[in-house]
């Protein structure tokens, strides 16, 4: 029988709930506050030895758990990241899926639950924070230890909390109980008090996922190491004293220095052999560690790096696998194709640039423009050049002027060339952040344009003529006004109440002063050219702005909910005097 391998153990959920923060109490580090903005940027791995976590767990340990470890896999938690939270899944036997006790379901625990779906992954739910909760005493060690020493009024505080977890998971179609009240672990999804701020309830996280992988994976050979190694490429980056190296997870076989791997690459599939195992030592994660053994030989499942030739040219969240033969090799390098167009975009049409450092992170800024309806010209892995520029300047539309730039360098003549051709690059190591700042120039642009396309229209406007103030009654006529409804521009066209036209406001004046435009409730002197009061007009008519055809339809299609109710009115008073005349007028 193969060696039992393993469990790998995804740690999912929202952004902020503390899923870095409890790995790093398990393992005794400070990740979390390393990481750009708080937010896990990359899939991280981390194994913790059986030895270890019986420490962590002495006081309430089982004797019989025959497993080398745990590897926890700690994904994103940014609703951004879905894809790379889908890869987390798909290599995961068991999941943590992290939820702060005091705010309960958001959207991302959401998403956690459809990947847990999706590939049915078992998983328990840390219910995290309960050091917040009114009048709870949080202690190191273990929560049913400390359980039994807090007042009624703490748990009764605790256990609506619980429950309404409970109910809140119900709705999502799952079956959720406190982890001591649980007889059937296959029907009943255990909910396990912690807080990775003091370490109360760790030991029971630990030994629920030890007993769930024990009982239910081992037996059904879930478990067991088989043949050559096959993994997922995490990260490529040079490593000081041993050249280009990648992190990796192993999920399946034993890897060997000596090995011929083949890696998906940016051009074509990357054949090479391991010139080294780099392991991190136990409980360390593998981003951040500085410090490594290297070993001859390491089974799944595992994060390590690997030392090899032409890594440089391999894409971050592709995947590897030993091969013996070039029939392997081409059976490997069709489906990486595959995957990779699959992703990548490339079109002539309008549309936004996104480049990024792996594919798990452009799966994610793809999912989420889409979700934006937002399009795209091109998304493809690598560095920011001239010519993402000028493809991207080409757009009509200024608001698809702009490159999205996550964790890549944006080369000099890129720059450059942004600036002369008025391009937007946002770049950052924070996904969210930037497409975030991406949304607010975006709107910014929206309105600046809505801003100067409404300056541009004739706006409706209704006048009442005030016959008390008649300053002159021909060429021009001179007369006092009160704005009714909208407004009135110098220059507008004026028509009566049955559509008949009446002249050009050649000027308005109020206060003996020059102004360019009257607002709704202003009196006003105006002059009319090519009338006469007391012939055409009386003197005490209701008048109406002639609003040409054009601009009535920008109007009535687009901007008439944002007119106040004055303006709306004359706006709709005006259009029956037009389609008395012609129906179909504006339409």
């Amino acid at each position: 029988m193969s060696d039992i391998r393993t469990p790998i153990v995804a740690v999912l959920g929202h952004v902020d709930h503390g899923k870095t923060t409890i790995l790093d109490r398990i393992r005794k580090t400070k990740v979390a506050v390393k990481e750009a903005g708080g937010i896990t940027q990359h899939i991280g791995a981390t194994e913790i030895p059986i030895k270890l976590i019986g420490e962590i767990c002495k006081d309430i340990w089982r004797p019989n758990i025959k497993l080398p470890g745990l590897l926890f896999i700690d994904t994103p938690g940014h609703k951004a990241f879905t894809n790379l939270r889908k890869r987390g899944g798909a290599l995961a036997d068991l999941a943590i899926l992290v939820v702060d006790i005091n705010e309960g379901i958001m959207p991302q625990t959401e998403e956690a639950l459809s990947i847990l779906r999706t590939f049915k992954t078992p998983f328990v739910v840390a219910a995290n924070k309960i050091d917040k909760i009114l009048g709870w005493q949080s202690a190191e060690g273990s929560f049913m230890k400390n359980y039994a020493i807090q007042d009624d009024f703490a748990k009764r505080n605790l256990e609506t909390k619980i429950y309404e977890l409970v109910a809140s998971f119900h709705k999502f179609g799952f079956n959720c109980e406190r982890f001591d009240r649980i007889k059937d672990f296959t029907k009943t999804v255990a909910i396990i008090p912690v807080s990775g701020i003091t370490g109360e309830g760790i030991p029971e996280l630990l030994m629920v996922l030890l007993g769930l992988a024990q009982r239910y994976l081992v037996n059904t050979l879930k478990l067991h190491v088989e043949g050559r190694a096959k993994g997922t490429i995490l990260e490529i980056k040079e490593e000081r004293g041993v050249g280009i190296a990648c992190d990796a997870i192993i999920y399946d076989g034993t890897l060997k220095v000596g090995d011929k791997i083949v890696i998906g690459g940016k051009d074509d599939v990357i054949v090479t052999n391991v010139k080294a195992i780099l392991k991190p030592p136990p409980a360390r994660e593998m981003r951040v560690e500085s410090r490594f053994q290297r070993v001859e030989k390491i089974s799944a499942a595992a994060g390590i790096k690997i030392v090899a030739t032409n890594l440089e040219k391999a894409i971050a969240g592709s995947e590897f696998e030993v091969v013996k033969s070039e029939e392997d090799i081409e059976r490997f390098r069709e489906r990486v194709k595959k995957e990779y167009e699959e992703i990548a975009i490339k079109t002539e049409g309008e549309g936004i640039i996104l480049k990024t450092d792996a594919i798990g992170s452009l799966e994610a800024m793809i999912n989420e423009m889409r979700s934006l309806q937002i399009p795209i010209k091109k998304a493809e892995v690598g560095e920011v050049d001239k010519r993402d520029v000028v493809e991207v300047s080409t757009n009509k539309d200024e608001t698809n002027k702009a490159i999205l730039a996550f964790n890549i360098k944006i080369l000099p003549d890129a720059t450059e060339e942004a600036e002369k051709y008025g391009v937007k690059i946002f770049e950052g190591d924070i996904i969210y952040s930037i497409i975030d700042s991406f949304k607010k120039w975006r709107e910014e642009m929206k309105l600046e344009r809505e801003k100067k396309k409404i300056e541009a229209l004739i706006k409706p406007g209704k006048i009442k003529l005030l016959k008390e103030f008649i300053f002159r009654r021909s060429k021009p006529a001179i007369i006092g006004v009160r704005v009714i409804g909208g407004e009135l521009k110098r220059g507008a066209l004026l028509i009566k109440l049955d559509g008949g036209k009446v002249g050009e406001v050649k000027s308005i004046q109020k206060e003996g002063k020059n102004i360019a435009i009257a607002k709704f409730g202003e009196e006003v002197a105006i002059a009319i050219d090519d009338i006469t009061i007391g012939r055409q007009l009386e003197g005490d008519e209701v008048l109406y702005v002639e609003v040409p055809e054009k601009h009535a339809k920008v109007i009535e299609r687009e901007l008439l909910g944002s007119f106040d109710e004055e303006t709306r009115r004359t706006f709709l008073e005006f259009l029956e005097i037009k389609r008395k005349e012609n129906p179909f007028w504006a339409k």
